[in-house]
């Protein structure tokens, strides 16, 4: 589809047949929700192996999409970072399709007993995880959420209505048909998951308002002002993901070479993820011996760091930090650098400006450990490891819909069981209640 097509798409669904086709997309995904939940546990799994085999079968047509989109990006001015979030390569198409593959290898949690007990009366009460129904996803840059959120949703036993950015709607549309023809392969509608057939922002509207209560849950996944918007405005239950504001903490009993790795990986392995840090604290202990190797390391590789004074009075080649550095999700190569004086100073800066995404302490004084798991409350707290294995793939759930920041009702990364909620299924042999 080029430029052309992509006006066209939303032109054709203007006004009252954009109104008309979304209201239909969540009939026809009620229907899709039905179809999964009641499908075998070995049909959802060859319906997630199939859209991996469609995927690598169309290929070719999915990478010209994607370059299609790469062009019309650059040509409108997005930056490098953005740019890397959008493209995808062989490699990249070969990671989903096996993502989608250890999905299909994961335990199908659709009717799985979380608990179950009985009562001096007799009556056999068991807790099992249900479905949720019709899950929305709506998502910018990343063509890789189109098959990620299919096959969580499939596996979950959820429709699935996907709302992807403009600037990746080729893709998207791509890499959506080779998962419709995957449904079909296994027997499933395709109104299992279904792509939003229009980039007018009209439709996230529609969305927000829940398709006429066809929608139970609305994922949103993207930078801080669709989050907000999709917050402010939803008026069905929304799973939040806030924007990934994560830090790792250089304790007094860091060891130097840990330190030293783990805070290169953790800001420069990938600066577009959301698990990327984007400050480093480090204790006032050992900052004259480890923050002059660090810094080294970080600017060797191409990064910017903007310090507070104490940082720069040790790294002078450092910019000033301001009040705003420290609130900052750059996604690029740049960390902000603050010196702290101990552990309490460090989760006193996490509160204070941390989303409750990911945070990080290097140590090898357990007591220390132990405390900064305690004190900090994000969805996740490491220990000796980089914050970029803030991911559902490493966390063994084979991908993720994103990293929800919300308590309720999933915390961390969500994969197929946090798509899941529960019934209560109460067997008794005749009892009545007196």
């Amino acid at each position: 589809m080029d430029d052309a097509a992509l006006k066209s798409a939303a032109a054709d669904l203007d006004g009252a047949s954009l109104d008309a086709a979304m209201r239909a997309l969540g009939r026809a995904a009620r229907d899709g929700a039905e179809a999964l939940r009641l499908a075998t546990p070995q049909t959802r799994t060859r319906a997630i192996a199939a859209m991996a085999t469609r995927i690598r079968v169309r290929a070719e047509e999915i990478l010209a999409a994607n370059a299609t989109d790469l062009r019309r990006a650059e040509a409108n001015g997005v930056s490098g970072p953005m740019l890397d979030r959008l493209a995808l390569n062989p490699e990249r198409l070969e990671g989903i399709a096996k993502s989608l593959e250890v999905v299909a290898a994961i335990p199908d949690p659709v009717g799985a007993e979380i608990a179950r007990w009985t009562r001096p009366n007799g009556l056999d009460i068991a807790r099992v995880r249900t479905p949720i129904g019709v899950i929305a996803v709506i998502y910018e840059s990343r063509p890789n959420v189109t098959a990620d959120a299919a096959a969580l949703c499939v596996r979950s036993g959820n429709a699935a209505i996907l709302r992807g950015g403009s600037e990746s709607f080729h893709s998207a549309q791509a890499l959506h048909a080779a998962i419709a023809e995957g449904l079909a392969d296994a027997g499933l509608p395709a109104s299992s998951v279904q792509m939003t057939p229009t980039a007018d922002r009209a439709a996230v509207g529609m969305i927000l308002a829940g398709l006429d209560r066809t929608i139970d849950l609305i994922i949103p996944r993207g930078g801080k002002s669709l989050v907000a918007r999709v917050q402010a405005e939803a008026r069905v239950a929304v799973l939040g993901h806030l924007e990934g504001l994560c830090h790792t903490y250089v304790h007094t009993g860091a060891d130097e070479g840990k330190a030293r790795a783990i805070v290169l990986n953790a800001k420069l392995r990938r600066v577009s993820v959301c698990g990327a840090t984007e400050t480093l604290l480090i204790d006032s202990a050992v900052a004259p011996r480890l923050l002059p190797l660090i810094a080294a390391d970080l600017v060797e590789k191409g990064c910017e760091l903007r310090g507070d004074l104490r940082a720069r009075s040790l790294v002078p080649a450092m910019k000033p930090a301001s009040d705003e550095d420290w609130t900052t999700e750059y996604l690029a190569p740049i960390l902000a650098v603050k010196v702290v004086d101990g552990l309490d100073a460090a989760v006193e800066h996490i509160e204070t400006h941390g989303s409750g995404h990911t945070d990080a302490i290097v140590t090898e004084d357990q007591a220390a450990a132990d405390a900064f798991v305690a004190k900090v409350d994000s969805s996740i707290v490491l220990v000796n490891a980089s914050t970029q294995f803030a991911d559902g793939g490493e966390f063994g759930f084979g991908a993720e819909i994103g990293i929800a920041t919300d308590k309720l009702h999933a915390r961390g990364p969500v994969g197929a069981e946090q798509l899941t909620t529960f019934k209560y299924v109460v067997r008794g042999t005749g009892q009545t209640r007196p």
